[in-house]
């Protein structure tokens, strides 16, 4: 889905983060984890030899960008078939995250690298499949339990930029009508999150991030 009014910011902080992460430790084959309509074919085509994108069949996207049909807990691969995977704001809607992580080390070869993006302060989407939210230390936990050496963790935001989309989100529910027709709304969404980056940049309390990425790698042997 593309960035809109009501979250320009977060799609801007995410997307740069996955782009310099990936252009750092992608290489070889990619498996794309619940890969939806696959966001980042163009980002990643430079970097990789191989996209491949699984998904589940009961999908709510658009399969058309499917070349796997599968879970995260089942990857219809052999084991080491994949040089790194990306799983962007996935975990939290699996009811067996751990399951998920294990399967995901699974079907990298050793050496190989995953990136994820996990959420930790945001509100209740895609209902009901919502199960989740992580701090740093669960996931590092959650992580190494399966066998992962945690390379880097950040958060990509800091008290106002998570509230200040929050806060979009919220005041998008006013728009229909007359404040549709003259985007009202719009405007004054893209008025808060531009107010939010600048003040983040003074003021940056990271304990409040929406969202954290990091990079696991896989032991070599």
């Amino acid at each position: 889905m593309a960035a809109k009014a009501k979250n320009w910011l977060i799609y801007r902080i995410h997307d740069r983060a996955i782009g310099r992460l990936a252009a750092a430790h992608f290489s070889g084959k990619l498996l794309d984890i619940g890969c939806g309509t696959k966001p980042y074919r163009s980002m990643m085509a430079p970097l990789v030899a191989e996209h491949v994108g699984v998904d589940h069949a009961a999908s709510l996207h658009d399969r058309s960008n499917v070349d796997l049909t599968g879970t995260a807990y089942a990857i219809p691969v052999v084991d080491g078939s994949f040089d790194c995977a990306l799983c962007t704001s996935v975990l939290e809607h699996l009811e067996e995250p751990e399951q998920a992580v294990r399967e995901c080390h699974r079907v990298l070869k050793p050496g190989g690298t995953a990136i994820y993006s996990v959420p930790f302060i945001w509100h209740l989407h895609e209902e009901p499949r919502d199960f989740f939210r992580f701090s740093k230390y669960g996931l590092r936990y959650l992580f190494e339990k399966v066998g992962f050496d945690l390379v880097e963790m950040r958060p990509l935001s800091g008290f106002f930029t998570t509230f200040g989309t929050l806060l979009s989100y919220y005041v998008c529910r006013l728009n229909r009508g007359p404040l549709r027709w003259l985007r009202v709304i719009d405007l004054a969404c893209l008025s808060i999150q531009g107010t939010a980056w600048a003040l983040d940049r003074i003021s940056r309390d990271e304990r409040y991030t929406w969202m954290y990425v990091l990079v696991a790698r896989k032991a070599a042997l």
